[in-house]
């Protein structure tokens, strides 16, 4: 897996804008029809959300895989795509797309990366999120040594006395997680009325019932320090009463706030932060050879599910594939029984008696 800055100007058959499941399995796709990809992400590492937000979270949904976490996934979607390799261009966004006189594109990063593509294909999930921060003064100098949007080490945890805030899945999964393994934890929502699965706020009243942790209604109102260090949160309840709570860290899940960023700056038909597609026979949005799969794409009937992108991703190769090989029939093959496709993933055709 490259990964490559500022090289000369890039001519590609194909851009994926996007390295989360979708965007991987995109590779994919476009491999067994032969077209090579080049993959942007605006984050470090590949694997999207899965890997940021819930590396160690387990996903149940993925067809023939009963379980396996974000990080799992993503580790396995890179050894599906090794024989196509792609060159991933991480930490940078795209900055312009810009359709040329010959019909394809001129796209550039925020690294200063310039291509000329055939085809775009935006698997970018909800764009560019960004976790949505509590207001609180001062507490901005605390992010990354005690307050936390997003846990990327649950070991680093252990042992210490926790205050979780938000009502969501994230909240309660974490809160359910860390509970036995941290010194304490309290779980801290406005309200008695949870946007979580029913069954984690079941198990989080059982455990509360068994003192294994606790749920206090209210908000954050201030913040105490000693020593330079985060000492106390101010809790104010429903009763206007605002009580002392003392802590090691602060985690925090009030949920992502989507931001398209520059995506929406393309001339591509939105909807609500979203992007329209024109059929879900290919997936295109309303600019010819600019393609949109997964979460951020918009659709009637759209579920956002990681098997949808992956079921969105083979029909936009197929429907991209025209833009790449305009005098090439495309013919439906399948991985079991092609010699072809044996070949380009580099496995032996079977022999059968």
């Amino acid at each position: 897996m490259d990964n490559i800055q500022n090289p000369a100007v890039i001519e590609a058959d194909a851009v994926i804008v996007g390295a989360g499941p979708v965007g991987l399995f995109q590779v994919f796709e476009l491999g067994l029809l032969e077209i090579k990809a080049h993959v942007i992400d605006s984050l470090p590492v590949v694997g999207g959300q899965c890997v940021e937000l819930y590396p160690d979270k387990p996903i149940y949904d993925i067809p023939a895989v009963p379980v396996c976490t974000g990080q799992e996934l993503t580790d396995n979607l890179l050894k599906q795509i090794e024989p196509f390799e792609p060159t991933f261009h991480l930490n940078q966004e795209v900055t312009l797309v810009q359709r040329r006189p010959d019909g394809r594109f001129d796209l550039e990063t925020s690294l200063g990366n310039k291509f000329i593509t055939k085809t775009i294909f935006i698997a970018a999930g909800v764009g560019s999120f960004q976790p949505r921060t509590l207001k609180v003064e001062g507490i901005e100098a605390f992010e990354g040594s005690q307050v936390f949007y997003r846990v990327k080490d649950p070991s680093r945890f252990e042992g210490r006395n926790l205050v979780i805030c938000g009502g969501g899945d994230s909240a309660l999964d974490w809160a359910l997680n860390l509970a036995g393994k941290a010194e304490s934890v309290i779980l801290l929502h406005r309200r008695d009325d949870f946007r979580a699965a029913p069954a984690s706020v079941a198990k989080m009243k059982e455990m509360c019932d068994n003192y294994e942790m606790q749920l206090i209604i209210g908000q954050v109102t201030g913040i105490e320090t000693k020593d330079d260090k985060l000492a106390e949160i101010k809790v104010t309840g429903a009763d206007g009463v605002t009580r002392r709570l003392p802590l090691d860290d602060l985690l925090v899940f009030f949920g992502l706030s989507p931001k398209l960023g520059p995506i929406a700056e393309w001339g591509l038909e939105i909807e609500r932060k979203q992007l329209k597609v024109m059929d879900t026979e290919k997936f295109e949005t309303n600019v010819p050879g600019i393609f949109a799969v997964g979460d951020i794409n918009t659709y009637p009937g759209k579920k956002k599910l990681i098997l949808s992108g992956f079921h969105e991703a083979a029909l936009a190769a197929f429907g991209a594939a025209p833009y790449i090989f305009p005098e090439k029939k495309i013919h439906m093959q399948y991985t079991t029984t092609s010699p072809k496709l044996h070949k380009i993933l580099g496995v032996e055709t079977p022999v059968f008696d």
